[in-house]
């Protein structure tokens, strides 16, 4: 399993767009993987920061590169 920081990585070496960690753990409760919350997580129900659709592509096209989805 890939940690968040070799996704973000991923993701600026091969778009030069930087990703929050809060999007990757967006994306993995999408994708039916269960991220751990955040010490910092304001609320279990809902997202503060969503991820955004266009980051959301990126994300899933590097959790499928290193083998997480």
């Amino acid at each position: 399993m890939a940690t968040y920081e070799q996704i973000r990585d991923d993701i600026l070496t091969m778009h030069g767009k930087y990703v929050q960690n809060c999007w990757i753990a967006h994306v993995k409760e999408q994708n039916g993987l269960n991220p751990r919350p955040a010490p910092n997580r304001q609320s279990l129900t809902f997202r503060v920061k969503p991820c955004p659709a266009d980051a959301k592509l990126l994300i899933e096209a590097s959790m499928r590169r290193v083998g997480m989805i």
